[in-house]
Protein backbone atom coordinates (compact mmCIF):
# COMPACT_ATOMS: atom_id res chain seq x y z
CA UNK A 1 0.00 0.00 0.00
CA UNK A 2 1.01 3.44 -0.83
CA UNK A 3 1.90 5.78 2.22
CA UNK A 4 -0.48 8.08 2.27
CA UNK A 5 0.60 11.83 1.71
CA UNK A 6 -1.20 15.15 3.55
CA UNK A 7 -1.14 18.34 2.00
CA UNK A 8 -2.14 20.89 4.96
CA UNK A 9 -1.74 24.21 2.44
CA UNK A 10 -2.56 25.12 -0.90
CA UNK A 11 0.96 25.48 -1.61
CA UNK A 12 1.56 21.75 -0.80
CA UNK A 13 -0.61 20.50 -3.30
CA UNK A 14 0.68 22.48 -6.21
CA UNK A 15 4.21 21.50 -5.33
CA UNK A 16 3.40 17.86 -5.96
CA UNK A 17 1.44 18.69 -9.17
CA UNK A 18 5.16 20.45 -10.33
CA UNK A 19 2.67 23.66 -10.32
CA UNK A 20 3.67 27.54 -9.37
CA UNK A 21 2.49 28.52 -6.20
CA UNK A 22 -1.59 29.70 -5.31
CA UNK A 23 -2.65 33.18 -6.03
CA UNK A 24 -3.73 32.98 -3.01
CA UNK A 25 -2.98 31.59 0.66
CA UNK A 26 -6.69 30.23 0.56
CA UNK A 27 -7.82 29.77 -2.82
CA UNK A 28 -7.22 28.22 -6.02
CA UNK A 29 -8.18 27.56 -9.56
CA UNK A 30 -5.67 24.99 -11.30
CA UNK A 31 -6.27 23.98 -14.55
CA UNK A 32 -6.26 20.20 -14.49
CA UNK A 33 -4.81 19.45 -17.94
CA UNK A 34 -1.25 21.37 -16.54
CA UNK A 35 -1.55 18.18 -13.64
CA UNK A 36 1.44 15.97 -13.36
CA UNK A 37 1.62 13.06 -11.22
CA UNK A 38 5.49 11.93 -10.54
CA UNK A 39 6.72 9.33 -12.95
CA UNK A 40 7.69 6.97 -10.02
CA UNK A 41 3.79 7.10 -8.85
CA UNK A 42 1.59 4.75 -9.62
CA UNK A 43 -1.18 4.60 -6.59
CA UNK A 44 -1.68 7.71 -4.39
CA UNK A 45 -3.19 8.26 -1.22
CA UNK A 46 -4.03 11.28 0.78
CA UNK A 47 -5.30 13.47 2.86
CA UNK A 48 -6.07 17.61 2.55
CA UNK A 49 -7.41 20.09 4.65
CA UNK A 50 -8.94 21.72 2.58
CA UNK A 51 -12.43 21.53 -0.12
CA UNK A 52 -11.37 20.47 -3.59
CA UNK A 53 -14.16 20.36 -6.22
CA UNK A 54 -13.41 18.67 -9.28
CA UNK A 55 -14.46 19.20 -12.93
CA UNK A 56 -12.59 16.02 -15.07
CA UNK A 57 -12.16 14.62 -18.21
CA UNK A 58 -10.12 12.07 -20.02
CA UNK A 59 -8.10 11.27 -16.91
CA UNK A 60 -6.17 7.99 -17.58
CA UNK A 61 -6.67 6.93 -13.65
CA UNK A 62 -8.92 4.73 -11.99
CA UNK A 63 -10.21 6.88 -8.67
CA UNK A 64 -11.63 4.70 -5.38
CA UNK A 65 -14.93 6.91 -5.57
CA UNK A 66 -18.46 6.46 -5.60
CA UNK A 67 -20.24 3.34 -6.46
CA UNK A 68 -18.19 1.97 -9.11
CA UNK A 69 -15.03 2.80 -10.98
CA UNK A 70 -15.30 5.79 -13.47
CA UNK A 71 -13.43 6.15 -16.36
CA UNK A 72 -13.74 9.87 -16.74
CA UNK A 73 -14.39 9.72 -20.64
CA UNK A 74 -17.12 12.59 -19.80
CA UNK A 75 -16.97 15.37 -17.58
CA UNK A 76 -17.35 13.80 -14.05
CA UNK A 77 -17.67 16.38 -10.90
CA UNK A 78 -16.45 15.47 -7.49
CA UNK A 79 -16.30 17.32 -4.19
CA UNK A 80 -13.97 16.27 -1.52
CA UNK A 81 -14.22 17.69 2.52
CA UNK A 82 -11.34 18.01 4.48
CA UNK A 83 -9.77 14.99 5.90
CA UNK A 84 -11.96 12.71 3.59
CA UNK A 85 -8.74 10.03 2.32
CA UNK A 86 -8.46 10.07 -1.61
CA UNK A 87 -6.66 7.45 -3.46
CA UNK A 88 -5.99 7.24 -7.39
CA UNK A 89 -4.12 4.51 -9.05
CA UNK A 90 -2.59 5.91 -12.37
CA UNK A 91 -2.68 3.47 -15.24
CA UNK A 92 1.39 3.34 -16.44
CA UNK A 93 2.91 4.23 -20.04
CA UNK A 94 -0.05 6.58 -20.91
CA UNK A 95 0.50 9.90 -21.44
CA UNK A 96 -2.19 11.57 -20.17
CA UNK A 97 -4.70 14.27 -21.76
CA UNK A 98 -6.88 14.94 -19.34
CA UNK A 99 -8.67 18.51 -18.97
CA UNK A 100 -10.79 20.42 -16.61
CA UNK A 101 -10.76 22.31 -13.63
CA UNK A 102 -9.59 22.20 -10.18
CA UNK A 103 -10.86 24.09 -7.04
CA UNK A 104 -9.23 24.06 -3.92
CA UNK A 105 -10.58 26.42 -1.15
CA UNK A 106 -9.11 26.53 2.36
CA UNK A 107 -12.27 26.64 5.24
CA UNK A 108 -10.59 30.04 6.64
CA UNK A 109 -12.23 31.71 3.36
CA UNK A 110 -15.56 30.81 4.56
CA UNK A 111 -15.48 32.95 7.32
CA UNK A 112 -17.71 35.23 7.23
CA UNK A 113 -19.81 34.15 4.49
CA UNK A 114 -22.78 32.78 4.10
CA UNK A 115 -20.99 29.71 3.06
CA UNK A 116 -19.44 29.25 6.55
CA UNK A 117 -22.44 27.06 7.79
CA UNK A 118 -24.36 26.44 4.56
CA UNK A 119 -21.60 24.22 2.69
CA UNK A 120 -22.12 21.22 5.53
CA UNK A 121 -25.79 21.56 3.84
CA UNK A 122 -24.62 20.09 0.41
CA UNK A 123 -24.88 16.38 1.21
CA UNK A 124 -22.25 15.47 -2.14
CA UNK A 125 -19.70 17.50 0.44
CA UNK A 126 -20.60 14.59 3.36
CA UNK A 127 -20.97 11.36 1.43
CA UNK A 128 -18.08 8.65 3.50
CA UNK A 129 -18.08 7.11 0.05
CA UNK A 130 -18.88 9.68 -2.54
CA UNK A 131 -21.01 9.48 -5.80
CA UNK A 132 -19.21 11.52 -8.54
CA UNK A 133 -21.86 13.65 -10.58
CA UNK A 134 -21.96 12.60 -14.33
CA UNK A 135 -22.88 16.00 -16.22
CA UNK A 136 -24.79 15.87 -19.94
CA UNK A 137 -23.07 17.98 -21.94
CA UNK A 138 -24.81 21.10 -21.86
CA UNK A 139 -24.47 20.49 -17.44
CA UNK A 140 -20.48 20.14 -18.33
CA UNK A 141 -20.66 23.52 -20.11
CA UNK A 142 -22.81 25.53 -17.68
CA UNK A 143 -20.14 23.98 -14.72
CA UNK A 144 -17.02 24.79 -16.69
CA UNK A 145 -18.47 28.22 -17.36
CA UNK A 146 -19.01 28.99 -13.73
CA UNK A 147 -15.22 27.78 -13.42
CA UNK A 148 -13.99 30.18 -15.87
CA UNK A 149 -16.07 33.00 -14.19
CA UNK A 150 -13.72 31.83 -10.68
CA UNK A 151 -10.46 31.58 -12.47
CA UNK A 152 -11.02 35.10 -13.56
CA UNK A 153 -11.49 36.59 -10.52
CA UNK A 154 -8.84 34.48 -8.85
CA UNK A 155 -6.55 35.64 -11.55
CA UNK A 156 -7.15 39.13 -11.28
CA UNK A 157 -5.50 41.61 -8.39
CA UNK A 158 -7.60 40.50 -5.42
CA UNK A 159 -9.12 43.47 -3.83
CA UNK A 160 -12.09 43.49 -0.88
CA UNK A 161 -14.75 42.72 -3.39
CA UNK A 162 -12.34 39.92 -4.62
CA UNK A 163 -13.76 37.11 -1.85
CA UNK A 164 -17.66 38.12 -2.34
CA UNK A 165 -17.50 37.50 -6.05
CA UNK A 166 -16.01 34.05 -6.01
CA UNK A 167 -18.39 32.63 -3.27
CA UNK A 168 -20.99 34.27 -5.15
CA UNK A 169 -19.76 32.47 -8.04
CA UNK A 170 -19.02 29.24 -5.95
CA UNK A 171 -22.61 29.68 -4.26
CA UNK A 172 -23.95 28.88 -8.28
CA UNK A 173 -22.08 26.19 -8.77
CA UNK A 174 -23.03 24.57 -5.41
CA UNK A 175 -26.24 25.04 -6.47
CA UNK A 176 -26.09 23.65 -10.12
CA UNK A 177 -24.52 20.65 -9.05
CA UNK A 178 -27.67 20.01 -6.17
CA UNK A 179 -30.11 20.05 -9.18
CA UNK A 180 -27.62 18.40 -11.34
CA UNK A 181 -27.48 15.30 -8.71
CA UNK A 182 -31.11 15.45 -8.14
CA UNK A 183 -31.49 14.56 -11.78
CA UNK A 184 -28.93 11.79 -11.60
CA UNK A 185 -30.83 10.07 -9.06
CA UNK A 186 -33.95 9.89 -10.90
CA UNK A 187 -31.85 8.83 -14.18
CA UNK A 188 -29.23 6.46 -12.63
CA UNK A 189 -31.68 3.93 -12.07
CA UNK A 190 -30.01 0.38 -12.69
CA UNK A 191 -26.70 1.83 -10.27
CA UNK A 192 -29.65 2.74 -7.79
CA UNK A 193 -31.38 -0.03 -7.78
CA UNK A 194 -29.11 -2.28 -7.31
CA UNK A 195 -28.13 -0.62 -4.09
CA UNK A 196 -31.79 -1.11 -3.23
CA UNK A 197 -31.33 -4.59 -4.03
CA UNK A 198 -28.71 -5.22 -1.66
CA UNK A 199 -30.31 -2.97 0.84
CA UNK A 200 -33.34 -5.58 0.44
CA UNK A 201 -31.63 -8.68 0.66
CA UNK A 202 -29.24 -7.51 3.82
CA UNK A 203 -32.62 -6.38 5.67
CA UNK A 204 -33.87 -10.02 4.62
CA UNK A 205 -31.26 -12.01 5.54
CA UNK A 206 -30.97 -9.75 8.83
CA UNK A 207 -34.38 -10.49 9.83
CA UNK A 208 -34.04 -14.11 8.95
CA UNK A 209 -31.38 -15.01 11.16
CA UNK A 210 -33.64 -15.01 14.09
CA UNK A 211 -31.20 -12.93 15.98
CA UNK A 212 -31.91 -9.90 17.00
CA UNK A 213 -32.64 -10.47 20.48
CA UNK A 214 -28.71 -10.08 20.85
CA UNK A 215 -28.08 -7.90 17.91
CA UNK A 216 -31.13 -5.39 17.98
CA UNK A 217 -32.76 -3.28 15.53
CA UNK A 218 -30.16 -1.86 12.60
CA UNK A 219 -29.53 1.41 12.82
CA UNK A 220 -29.36 3.67 9.79
CA UNK A 221 -25.67 4.30 10.38
CA UNK A 222 -25.07 -0.19 10.15
CA UNK A 223 -27.07 -0.10 7.30
CA UNK A 224 -25.31 2.23 5.50
CA UNK A 225 -21.61 0.57 6.56
CA UNK A 226 -22.51 -2.81 5.39
CA UNK A 227 -23.39 -1.15 2.23
CA UNK A 228 -20.29 0.76 1.90
CA UNK A 229 -22.69 4.15 1.47
CA UNK A 230 -22.83 7.18 4.18
CA UNK A 231 -26.15 7.36 5.70
CA UNK A 232 -27.08 10.69 4.18
CA UNK A 233 -26.43 9.17 1.08
CA UNK A 234 -28.62 6.33 1.58
CA UNK A 235 -30.95 8.60 3.01
CA UNK A 236 -30.84 10.79 -0.01
CA UNK A 237 -31.39 7.67 -2.31
CA UNK A 238 -34.16 6.38 -0.58
CA UNK A 239 -36.13 9.73 -0.59
CA UNK A 240 -36.10 9.60 -4.19
CA UNK A 241 -36.81 5.95 -4.74
CA UNK A 242 -39.51 5.18 -2.29
CA UNK A 243 -40.15 8.40 -0.89
CA UNK A 244 -39.07 7.44 2.83
CA UNK A 245 -36.27 7.77 5.42
CA UNK A 246 -34.04 4.93 5.93
CA UNK A 247 -35.66 4.63 8.81
CA UNK A 248 -39.01 4.53 7.78
CA UNK A 249 -37.50 1.70 5.75
CA UNK A 250 -35.93 -0.65 8.17
CA UNK A 251 -39.49 0.12 10.42
CA UNK A 252 -41.45 -1.09 7.56
CA UNK A 253 -39.53 -4.30 6.95
CA UNK A 254 -39.92 -4.74 11.14
CA UNK A 255 -43.31 -4.75 10.83
CA UNK A 256 -43.18 -7.09 7.80
CA UNK A 257 -41.46 -9.20 10.49
CA UNK A 258 -43.83 -8.57 12.79
CA UNK A 259 -47.11 -9.34 10.78
CA UNK A 260 -45.24 -13.01 10.26
CA UNK A 261 -45.05 -13.63 13.47
CA UNK A 262 -48.35 -12.67 14.74
CA UNK A 263 -50.32 -14.42 11.74
CA UNK A 264 -48.08 -17.67 11.70
CA UNK A 265 -47.02 -18.35 15.82
CA UNK A 266 -48.44 -18.27 19.14
CA UNK A 267 -45.77 -15.74 20.51
CA UNK A 268 -47.01 -13.38 22.77
CA UNK A 269 -46.98 -9.56 21.48
CA UNK A 270 -44.17 -8.65 24.78
CA UNK A 271 -42.08 -12.17 22.79
CA UNK A 272 -42.84 -11.06 19.44
CA UNK A 273 -41.30 -7.44 20.70
CA UNK A 274 -38.64 -8.75 22.16
CA UNK A 275 -37.74 -11.21 19.29
CA UNK A 276 -37.51 -8.31 16.96
CA UNK A 277 -35.04 -6.38 19.13
CA UNK A 278 -37.50 -3.63 21.06
CA UNK A 279 -36.27 -3.70 24.51
CA UNK A 280 -39.92 -2.56 25.79
CA UNK A 281 -43.45 -3.85 24.25
CA UNK A 282 -44.37 -0.48 24.14
CA UNK A 283 -42.19 0.76 21.79
CA UNK A 284 -42.81 -2.20 19.30
CA UNK A 285 -46.74 -1.64 19.78
CA UNK A 286 -46.85 2.37 19.25
CA UNK A 287 -44.61 1.67 16.04
CA UNK A 288 -46.49 -0.91 15.06
CA UNK A 289 -49.77 1.10 15.57
CA UNK A 290 -49.03 4.72 13.55
CA UNK A 291 -47.71 1.70 10.45
CA UNK A 292 -50.94 -0.07 10.13
CA UNK A 293 -53.67 1.76 12.24
CA UNK A 294 -54.20 -1.46 14.49
CA UNK A 295 -52.65 -2.99 17.36
CA UNK A 296 -50.73 -6.00 17.51
CA UNK A 297 -53.48 -7.81 19.09
CA UNK A 298 -56.05 -6.24 16.69
CA UNK A 299 -53.90 -7.51 13.90
CA UNK A 300 -53.94 -10.95 15.33
CA UNK A 301 -57.43 -11.00 15.58
CA UNK A 302 -58.29 -10.34 11.85
CA UNK A 303 -55.44 -12.70 10.61
CA UNK A 304 -56.43 -15.53 12.67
Amino acid sequence: MPDTFRFRTLSDLHDYYGLPGPEHPLVSVIDYSKVKYPDDVADLKWLQDFYMIALKRNVQAKFNYGQQIYDFNSGVLSFFSPQQLLRVEIKPDVRVNQTGWLLLLHPDFLWNTSLAAQIKNYEFFQYKVNEALFLSEKEETAIAGIFHKIESEYRSNMDRFSQSLIINQLENLLIHADRFYNRQFLTRKITNHQILDKLETWLKNYFAADSLIDLGMPTVTQVADELNISANYLSTLLKTLTGQSTQQFIHDKVIEKAKEKLSKTDFSVSEIAYQLGFEHSQSFSKLFKAKTDLTPIEFRQIHN
